[in-house]
């Protein structure tokens, strides 16, 4: 019971530091994001988010940019699908 206890403090610390960092590893970008390695890889290799490879051989991802990049892709909500539907047959009955 005390090992299981201590064991998931190391886990919250763990997340603690790499909620702090600015850079991560390949390993710390896919628990980040949630992205499986291979997958990661796959990213990578295409081109299809941003990372750094600094000497050739390991891959570094900025945080900030994985923000950016698992953002960049909005999905509008139905709500706000209706108000600019709604705001668009407005304007287009105005100028009529």
């Amino acid at each position: 019971m005390k090992k299981l206890k201590i064991l998931e403090q190391l886990d919250r610390i763990e997340k603690m530091i790499q909620a702090n960092k600015k850079v991560l590893t390949l390993d710390e970008a896919c628990a980040y994001t949630g992205i499986s390695r291979s997958y990661m890889y796959k990213l990578t290799a295409r081109g299809e988010i941003p990372f750094s490879k600094p000497r050739g051989k390991l891959i570094y991802f900025a945080k900030e940019k994985l923000d950016q990049w698992l953002l960049s892709h909005p999905s509008k909500s139905l709500a706000e699908i209706d108000n600019e539907a709604l705001n668009y047959v407005f304007r287009k009955g105005r100028t009529r």
